[in-house]
Order: structure tokens, then sequence, then C-alpha cells
């Protein structure tokens, strides 16, 4: 009997099913990796424009007369 077989039996209906990341939290493990994915595209996101504003800020403003810079 192959390994594939002994772990149907051993799981039951559970085999094939995605499994949890905690049993009291109904999150799969796919699910939690997606949402690692996502946050990371966020927060990449969240630099480019955090960056695009201070150079804004810092840079083209004062040239076009919006702060004074001493």
């Amino acid at each position: 009997m192959g390994e594939a077989k002994r772990r149907k039996e051993a799981l039951g209906d559970k085999y094939g099913k995605d499994q949890t990341i905690f049993p009291w939290l109904p999150i799969t493990k796919a699910q939690g990796e997606q949402f690692v994915e996502w946050t990371t595209k966020g927060a990449w996101i969240g630099i480019g424009i955090m960056i695009a504003a201070w150079f804004t800020i810092r840079f083209i403003g004062p040239a076009f007369g919006w702060w004074e810079v001493y």
C-alpha cells in the first residue's frame, strides 16, 4: 500500500481538503498565503507613494514657491 493510501485512510473525510492554520480559526493555509501576498504588494505600493510625495514636497514644491526652504 502506498503512502497516499495510508494518508487517505488516516485522514478519512478530511483527505484532499485544505488544512486550516489553527483548528479554531476558519482560515486555510492557502488563504493565509494569499493574505501575505496582498499585504506585501500593498506595502510596496505605500512605499512608492511615500517616496513620490516626499520628492514632490522636497524638490518640486519649493521650485514653485509653495514652501520657503532656508
